[in-house]
């Protein structure tokens, strides 16, 4: 690739790149739950039946719009479903790390929401999740296939 080629596909790649929504860093908690008393909106819904079909990529892509999208505390609940799922995602694709560092990060932003968020039974998925990671980190890389996929929570919607 000539230089004034690879010029073009940087600037091509930069202004694509600004059509994108800006990511910010994920930070640490605390959380603020003050919007927990809601009822969960639609692509919520939509992310959760994704996940709870082991449809782990398309709740990806769906909770990412979503999580991208909302400006309070809130989209912290959920990327942390999102990572989860991200997670058995890994799993399946034989990740060792991806799996444990995604159901870490995911059980870890959604201790904030315990014990209930938008109708999320979010106690009960962060025991499941927890469950499942430390069998992950018991199996470690060599015997990840090993993981018994039964364990998988269903994300709960309580009322």
């Amino acid at each position: 690739m000539s230089e004034t080629e690879l010029d073009r596909a940087v600037a091509v790649e930069a202004s694509e790149a600004a059509s994108f929504p800006k990511i910010r860093k994920r930070r640490k908690g605390p959380y603020a739950a003050d919007k927990c008393g809601g009822q969960p909106p639609a692509d919520f819904l939509k992310g959760i039946h994704e996940f709870n079909e082991g449809e782990f990529f398309e709740q990806h892509e769906t909770l990412e719009l979503l999580w991208r999208a909302t400006e309070s505390d809130i989209r912290y609940l959920y990327q942390g479903v999102l990572l989860i799922g991200v997670g058995f995602y890994h799993q399946q694709q034989g990740n060792y790390h991806g799996t444990q560092a995604k159901l870490s990060a995911g059980i870890e932003m959604l201790e904030w929401f315990a014990p209930t968020c938008q109708t999320v039974d979010v106690a009960d998925l962060v025991a499941r999740a927890r469950v499942c990671l430390e069998q992950v980190r018991s199996l470690g890389r060599e015997r990840l296939a090993e993981f018994d996929r039964s364990l998988i929570p269903q994300v709960k919607l309580l009322g």
